[in-house]
């Protein structure tokens, strides 16, 4: 039997409508199950022979070690230096390490390795003082008091100004005609206010966390909160929500979204080798799971 011409236009349409609604969903779908396969990555040939090659040895304290050492932060013989991605930020970032995080499950020494020049590392309780630079420094943690990253330069400005002022106060009869001059120049913006120079992320389990959070080294910092993000993190911790990132994802979602609202700038990948390491375990891991090889797995414990 025939079909008229409307109705099987009419068919036709639908047909095409539940074919676009198909690749839409098998692309939603491939997405969600690999997150970073959009990322501009180096050449992560080197990580494949080391894995093919096996556990090698750090040149600096000897210990036998999978890509990279997580004590020295440095990579392991059969991975050259010269073949990982060096990765330029636009401002310095200071890690403060829980004592109990287990070195080797952490993800902070990928910033290390990556990005040398503008990442530091520190176990708690040693904590750089940031109280004489509390208008160029800022601390990542949410919490009622976090503000946004596109707020950070706002709250910066009035951190600058308030330390002119109290300054102006504690001087011996100061000038009312100086007092009045920088006052004008910071409102009207034509003073060169100090930028974002670092940030500071918290690495260990969020149960732990509170310690390093309430020292008061930290304390008056301009807090600032992350969007929110899914993690694809393997060590996912038990009982927590899949918002929580780990210390790397943090890092890179933070230099992101930095990079477009701050520095009002096209990201084009620029920071997406941070996840250099990150995203072949996370491919290794993934493959092993779904094969059952138990040698490849144990990098998630």
């Amino acid at each position: 039997m025939s079909l008229s011409l409307p109705i099987f236009l009419k068919e036709r349409e639908e047909s095409n409508s539940k074919f676009v609604e198909l690749q839409q969903s098998q692309t939603t779908s491939t997405a969600t199950e690999d997150p970073l396969q959009n990322l501009r990555l180096a050449s992560q040939e080197v990580l494949q022979k080391a894995q093919q090659s096996g556990r090698s040895k750090c040149l600096k304290c000897g210990g036998s070690r999978m890509f990279y050492c997580y004590t020295c932060y440095v990579p392991v013989e059969n991975v050259p230096i010269e073949q990982l991605p060096l990765v330029k930020l636009p401002l310095k970032i200071d890690i403060i390490k829980h004592p109990n995080e287990t070195d080797g499950k952490s993800t902070a020494v990928h910033a290390k390795l990556l990005a040398p020049d503008f990442v530091n590392i520190y176990t708690y309780p040693c904590i750089p003082e940031y109280e004489e630079k509390d208008h160029e420094v800022a601390l990542v943690f949410p919490g009622p008091k976090s503000i946004s990253i596109k707020d950070i330069s706002f709250h910066l400005q009035k951190r600058i100004q308030n330390n002119v002022r109290t300054k102006n106060d504690d001087t011996d009869k100061p000038s009312i005609k100086r007092k009045k001059i920088e006052e004008h120049d910071l409102n009207d913006g034509k003073c060169k206010v100090t930028t974002l120079k670092k940030i500071i992320f918290i690495d260990s389990t969020w149960n732990q966390t509170n310690k390093i959070f309430t020292d008061e080294r930290l304390q008056g910092l301009l807090q600032v909160e992350l969007k929110t993000r899914r993690t694809c993190f393997w060590r996912h911790q038990k009982g927590k929500p899949d918002t929580f990132l780990s210390t790397i994802e943090a890092i890179y979602y933070f230099l992101v979204d930095y990079h477009t609202d701050i520095l009002k700038e096209k990201y084009k990948g620029q920071y997406d080798n941070l996840l250099f390491f990150y995203s072949f375990m996370y491919q290794l891991i993934k493959s092993a799971k779904c094969s059952g090889d138990k040698e490849t797995r144990k990098l998630t414990h």
